[in-house]
């Protein structure tokens, strides 16, 4: 009952946390500098056609009754028409999202294992060869951008060992499978389209691990850090002297207490990606909902970006969300003292 209670309280405030999400992306949206109709359709569009277009946008109405309208249509899926596709933003989203879903859920499956991995094999031995060498490592990779990894990936993988195709989402000559979740990958093991499904696979290998290299380095260090910090404890040292094998004490005893602080990070780190992969998926050109945004801001497509920032931030509060679930799951403390806003 008391994890339930936790549970709902987050989501409580998850809630609160939208709406004021939503106040703050609608007030940067209208004192932006310009006519937002002129922004819309162009500036040789007519003066009747801008004054039509702020009545059905209801541009003239008060600040709060703008506000009503717009949430309301939000709330619906409707972010208006993308001045550079000519479609709707929802259908853009649900067009470009999945592509960046799949190589965010490649990145993710990289970080977990490496990072709490890494952590794990440089904690048994502290100060060895494995644990210097991942130390120093780690610190090039949390300096560097993800999008610098990316052009180096790009330079060594296709320019000089031409090892993995250089853009894109799928090569030319692939085609297309059947579409069911919306990633290639799956949908092409789904489908039994195989070719398909590995031309993705290694189109996605470049930027997700680019993407993941910086979360990876930040994730071993502090998995590294706490497990060392657990395993001064006096149960560690009760199971250590009933004989239980070394390994067994670090990945089953010590392990779990100790991955709370790196999974929380991880969860967050995997919801930042969508913003993250901005520079990721321009250098690889890859046909994401970042690529599709960044290019939104470059042509002050103001529905666009407003669109896939609320779609960025309501992926920060359900990964917020899951990341209680399981910091509760793998320390009841923080469930039954009702954890922490």
């Amino acid at each position: 009952m008391a994890g339930f209670k936790y549970i709902l309280k987050r989501m409580a405030w998850s809630i609160f946390v939208l709406f004021g999400l939503s106040i703050l992306i609608f007030c940067i949206a209208r004192v932006i500098p310009g006519d937002t109709a002129t922004m819309a359709l162009g500036s040789t569009a007519s003066e009747h056609a801008k004054e039509l277009y702020r009545e059905q946008n209801h541009l003239n109405e008060p600040l709060p009754v703008q506000y009503f309208y717009w949430i309301g249509d939000a709330v619906r899926g409707n972010f208006g028409n993308s001045t550079q596709t000519k479609r709707p933003v929802a259908t853009d989203i649900k067009e470009f999202l999945p592509a960046t879903l799949e190589l965010i859920a490649f990145a993710a499956i990289l970080e977990i294992i490496g990072g709490i991995g890494l952590g794990v094999l440089t904690a048994r031995k502290p100060g060895g060869l494995l644990d210097n060498s991942v130390r120093v490592t780690s610190y090039l990779g949390i300096a560097t951008p993800s999008f610098v990894w990316g052009i180096l990936f790009m330079l060594i993988f296709c320019h000089w060992t031409h090892l993995l195709p250089t853009i894109g989402r799928l090569s030319s000559n692939i085609v297309p499978p059947k579409n069911i979740t919306g990633l290639y990958v799956i949908d092409g093991i789904l489908t039994g389209n195989t070719a398909a499904a590995w031309d993705a696979f290694k189109h996605i290998i470049m930027p997700g691990t680019a993407l993941a290299l910086t979360g990876i380095a930040q994730s071993a260090r502090m998995t590294r850090a706490s497990m060392l910090d657990n395993m001064d404890k006096d149960y560690v040292s009760a199971e250590i002297a009933a004989g239980i094998p070394m390994r067994r004490v670090m990945w089953v005893y010590v392990l779990r207490p100790s991955a709370i602080p790196a999974v929380s990070m991880i969860a967050l780190d995997i919801a930042a990606m969508l913003g993250n992969a901005f520079m990721v998926e321009q250098v690889f050109s890859y046909p994401g909902v970042s690529k599709y945004c960044l290019n939104a801001i470059l042509n002050k497509d103001l529905n666009a970006v407003v669109g896939v920032v609320l779609v960025i931030g309501v992926s920060f509060l359900l990964v917020n969300i899951m990341v209680d679930i399981i910091s509760a799951f793998l320390d009841p403390r923080i469930r039954l003292q009702g954890g922490t806003i």
